[in-house]
This record gives C-alpha cells, structure tokens and sequence, in this order.
C-alpha cells in the first residue's frame, strides 16, 4: 500500500502532519511532507487524533469542464484552454465533517475530483517540467450551489460556501494514469459518476504549468482537476462518498447550515 500522508489534531488541539501506519496510528513528521518533513518519535494512538483535510492550501484553483462528457451534460463545449476558478480556503473540511447546505440555495450537487497538491513555489512553469512540482494527490468533492451558480452568471457564490470542498482523507505520493474515480449517494451500489481520470481534457502537468503562468502556486495548494459526468443533487441527511482507485474514500454527510 502507498505511504498515505495525514494532517491530524490531538487531544490538545495541536496539529500535526504525520504518516498513516496500517494499524492507524500516526508517525508525527516534524514539518510538512512538502517541506522536508522527516519521521520523529512520536506516534499518536488512534484514539488521541482526529483527521483534519491533509493539507491547508492558501488558496484552491478548479478546472471547470475538463471531462468531455461533463461539458456535454452541461450543454457547453469542452474550453480550448483550462476554465479555471477559486474556491476559497475556509471551504475546505476533512473526511466525516459535515457538508452544510445554505439557505440560499435550493439545489446542492456533488462533483467528485481527483486533487493535486503542489509541492514547491511555482511560477511560469514550462509544461515539460511541471510534472515534478506535483507533490502528490488526494480526493476533492467540488460542491456547488447550481441554483446560484446559474442565477449569478458567475462561479463565486455558488462554489465558495463554507464546507463546499471536502478534502482527503490523505495524500499519496503517486496514482495511476487511468485511475478509477466514482461517486456514491448512500448506500447505492450503483456509482453516480464513473470515469478514468485519463479521461481529462487536460492532464494535471499542463494545468500546473497554465495556472502557474497567471498565479505563483505555493505549497500545500490545492488544484482540482475537474468533474466526470453525473453529477447530480444532494438532500439534507444524503451520504455522499467520492472514491480514486490508489487513494481511498472520501465520505461527508450533508446536514442543514447551522
């Protein structure tokens, strides 16, 4: 099994970046990966951590459309180049935390995407050498206020609520060109969305290196790579569970916002 790299709170409240060992403990690492971070001494039982989302990203950039038969479903060509847009940081919560749905909004969908984490500053990067800028991949749920998102014309209400990008649980450091992404509504055996993430209009390297010619990326950002066809509405008390062959699962619940 992939080495799975974690951000975790203990008892204390004091938070860590560590490696998961097959027994769920936690090996604290005395950085983040990304930085250099090496093994230590101190190992966190299961029962005196809680999972955080794996990184904290200053900011999260999105691919619109990347999968053809999303921009199908959409009733929008494929772009010619990367449709790109920002969700903010406070969006961003961890495997089991709860997904809030606004008053605002009358129709709250899914959009389950593999996750890059950039691993160094990055700026005017050329494609060839983007490749090695990426740190590793985790599970990101792109969820979205359709309702608003139509009603503005623009994509930031609609994608920016607090709790609308569900990260992790973990990173790894590599997957598999054609790894499998699917999503699951409760206990359906039948997946909402199933593709090969080889199936993206353009591949994570080419949208490091695009993003990185209009904004520095700097470590621990996240990039979301774009959406599969299917997606589809969440109801107040759904279980929605996006799952990457080579990473795991991501499960939130949707709850009403506080």
């Amino acid at each position: 099994m992939a080495q799975r790299y974690v951000r975790v709170t203990d008892t204390q409240g004091q938070t860590y970046y560590g490696l998961l060992e097959p027994n769920r403990n936690v090996r604290v690492l005395d950085a983040p990966p990304w930085l250099g971070g090496q093994p230590t001494d101190l190992v966190l039982e299961v029962e005196n951590y809680r999972l955080l989302a794996p990184c904290a990203p200053s900011k999260i950039v999105a691919v619109g459309k990347n999968y053809a038969d999303h921009a199908a479903e959409m009733g929008t060509p494929v772009p010619e180049e990367p449709l790109l847009f920002l969700k903010p940081s406070t969006a961003v919560i961890a495997h089991h935390q709860p997904i809030y749905y606004p008053m605002q909004s009358e129709q709250v969908e899914y959009e389950g995407e593999l996750a890059i984490v950039v691993g160094e500053r990055t700026r005017n990067c050329p494609s060839e050498q983007a490749s090695s800028k990426i740190w590793g991949y985790t599970i990101a749920n792109d969820v979205t206020a359709r309702d608003l998102q139509r009603k503005d014309g623009q994509w930031t209400r609609a994608k920016g609520f607090d709790t609308f990008c569900p990260l992790g649980p973990w990173i790894v450091r590599e997957i598999s060109i054609g790894a499998h992404l699917q999503t699951f509504i409760n206990d359906e055996s039948t997946p909402r969305q199933s593709v090969s993430t080889e199936q993206m209009v353009f591949k994570p390297h080419v949208l490091v290196s695009y993003i990185s010619q209009i904004m520095t990326l700097l470590p621990g950002d996240v990039i979301l790579t774009g959406t599969p066809q299917g997606v589809g509405p969440l109801e107040r008390g759904d279980q929605v569970r996006v799952e990457i062959e080579g990473i795991g699962k991501l499960e939130n619940t949707v709850v009403l916002s506080p």
